[in-house]
């Protein structure tokens, strides 16, 4: 982990109480792209709120040690972005897995499409609150989210892959919204943290919960 003073290291005096668990026995530094030859991270998270902060050094670094770097800048708005789509296919010569905070229009480079993906966590957090107000669930586990993140993953096609895509789309999130809810139920069933009576069809009892809205 990174902060405004450098990598997070044990010698540091400046750490707060709950950043010191994640620092670890190494040399201090203030050079993140050069950090990066060193440690050999696989995938660079931005939630830093600096936009540019992972620059063309930082993403030909992550090329550099990785075949297919992971580039996740998820500061917003888009003037906070870390990096744009555009500059991370650019930078890493199309070799990046991107996912951003805010939205960002395809990029075409070297004859390929690329389509950003968008973490957001209207994927799983609507879904879950289905989930445990269908269910009357009595307690929000870790396992819930992990099961929520799984079902996420499953809904990503082939195709989408091929086009770089490693979230479902946004267009469809209805959809997802609603598989992601049902998985989740299944798991709070499956632990007996429902306060209300299983029911015979899953799939039809969270549809039945779920608000469309519908006006004249």
């Amino acid at each position: 982990m990174f902060d405004i003073n450098g990598l997070l290291v044990k010698s540091r005096t400046d750490l707060a109480e709950y950043q010191k668990p994640f620092a670890h026995e190494y040399e201090p530094s203030t050079d993140f792209a050069e950090t990066i030859l060193k440690i050999r991270p696989t995938a660079i998270i931005g939630v830093s709120t600096v936009g540019g902060a992972f620059n063309q050094q930082v993403i030909e670094n992550m090329s550099i040690v990785n075949e297919r770097p992971v580039i996740f800048p998820y500061s917003n708005p888009l003037s906070h972005s870390e990096c744009t789509a555009e500059q991370a296919y650019t930078w890493s010569k199309g070799k990046a897995i991107f996912a951003s905070g805010s939205p960002f229009d395809p990029v075409f480079y070297n004859g390929k499409t690329h389509t950003p993906g968008q973490g957001n966590n209207v994927f799983i957090f609507p879904a879950l609150g289905l989930a445990v107000f269908a269910t009357e669930a009595k307690r929000v586990t870790d396992e819930m989210f992990v099961i929520a993140a799984e079902a996420v993953a499953e809904q990503v096609t082939e195709e989408d892959f091929a086009k770089g895509l490693i979230y479902p789309r946004i267009d469809n999130i209805l959809e997802v919204s609603y598989n992601v809810a049902i998985r989740i139920a299944e798991k709070i069933y499956e632990d007996g943290l429902a306060g209300v009576q299983k029911p015979s069809d899953i799939k039809a009892f969270i549809k039945s919960k779920m608000y469309e809205p519908k006006y004249q």
